[in-house]
């Protein structure tokens, strides 16, 4: 087994739901020490079905893989106790509880850095705590529409729509990723820990900004927000004779390759797609001729046009469709490995390729308290005061 890029970090996982699990899952797979605490009935996430076992969900066999798991009462101050116990020994706390629950419980930022200075104190927050909006509840779809995600919408669809995906979750998440590599890399120079607040508003905002700022970039204004293209209800996947495709030539070569072999090569110097801002301002127009164009050709001759003259073009694909994508099987994206009680699971291993840190499966998903008495024996706790807080209810082991 090689080690990870951060073999020998400690992270404290004391997040739920997906935003949280989802980073630190990812530092896990860099080789971490994640250690996922959890309350004495586990995480919401843990309880979903389908499931062959009782909180062993799907989204529990890949959120919490590389992780050991930590079952503690913190209302409890045996519980509070333990915990202290073990932020003392790490490098990283990720959480995404709220300040007055943090406060609470005695592990908000300045009780936690009492007992290590050195920590990486990493929050994700709905929104940033310095803000109006800093104590309001947050979910993946109250930031998709407060972030204008789900406004964006009304341009394509004529209402405000949801993307079928927990994207500012996600999003969020590899911001966390981020901004706990680069703590890490500061405290390598500097010696030093420091507190992080990762928001999901504002980093939705700026995300969807990048394109999106547009005219408004200038001060004052020279135009209006939002990047046409994108916003044209012209911009869609395409029918063909047989499918749906995308089809999306986009440089000025792949414009005339495009209309010579719709047989329309005059369309080339048309002032309206002769330039990239020509063919901008004139989005919908252009894909309209796009859609008409693609009802007559099969998805297979309209992908082999594409290769050969290098513009991007994809099957509309279903979900169930990646089970049999010969480059995914390939790239070996999706693996079956076997787990000791949920039996073989399909994983996502991490996308990224490195050619000497790589990721990989070092621990499949714990049980809840899988590793409570193990990590307790790491704190110094003896075998007597371990069996306590089990009888006392202050820690839970796996049954």
């Amino acid at each position: 087994m090689e080690q990870g890029a951060l073999a020998g970090i400690r992270v404290i996982d004391l997040t739920t739901v997906l935003m949280g699990p989802m980073a630190t899952r990812m530092l896990g797979d860099h080789g971490a020490d994640v250690i996922r605490v959890e309350t004495t009935t586990g995480d919401s996430t843990r309880n979903g079905i389908p499931s062959r076992h009782f909180g062993m969900s799907g989204f529990s066999l890949n959120l919490q893989r590389n992780k050991r798991s930590l079952s503690i009462d913190l209302k409890r101050e045996a519980g509070r106790q333990v915990m202290l116990d073990l932020v003392a020994t790490a490098d990283v706390l990720v959480t995404n509880m709220r300040t007055g629950a943090l406060t609470r419980l005695g592990l908000d930022e300045a009780s936690v850095n009492a007992v290590n200075p050195a920590l990486i104190y990493c929050r994700a927050n709905g929104f940033a705590s310095n803000g109006p909006y800093g104590n309001k509840a947050a979910y993946d779809d109250a930031i998709q529409a407060a972030s204008g995600l789900a406004g964006l919408f009304t341009a394509t669809n004529g209402r405000p729509t949801y993307v079928p995906s927990v994207i500012a979750d996600k999003i969020t998440g590899l911001h966390v990723v981020q901004a706990v590599m680069a703590a890490l890399i500061h405290r390598y120079r500097t010696g030093s820990g420091q507190n992080i607040e990762v928001p999901m508003f504002e980093t939705m905002v700026s995300f969807n900004l990048v394109e999106h700022l547009r005219g408004a970039a200038f001060e004052p204004p020279e135009g209006p927000f939002g990047y046409e293209r994108l916003l044209s209800p012209a911009r869609r996947p395409y029918s063909t004779a047989d499918g749906f495709i995308c089809l999306l030539p986009y440089t000025d070569d792949n414009y005339r390759d495009f209309f010579d072999f719709i047989g329309r090569s005059d369309l080339a110097d048309d002032e309206r797609f002769s330039t990239h801002n020509a063919r901008v301002a004139h989005t919908s127009e252009l894909y309209d001729l796009i859609a008409d164009a693609a009802q007559t050709k099969t998805i297979e001759v309209w992908i082999e046009f594409c290769d050969k003259v290098s513009i991007p073009a994809a099957k509309v694909m279903e979900l169930s469709d990646f089970a049999d994508d010969p480059h995914l099987a390939e790239v070996e994206l999706v693996q079956i490995a076997h787990h000791p009680s949920e039996g073989d699971y399909r994983y996502i291993r991490d996308p990224v390729i490195y050619s000497d840190s790589p990721t990989e499966l070092r621990r499949h998903a714990p049980r809840l308290g899988e590793h409570s008495a193990e990590l307790l024996g790491e704190l110094g706790y003896d075998t007597e005061k371990i069996s306590a807080l089990v009888a006392d209810g202050v820690v839970t082991v796996a049954s």
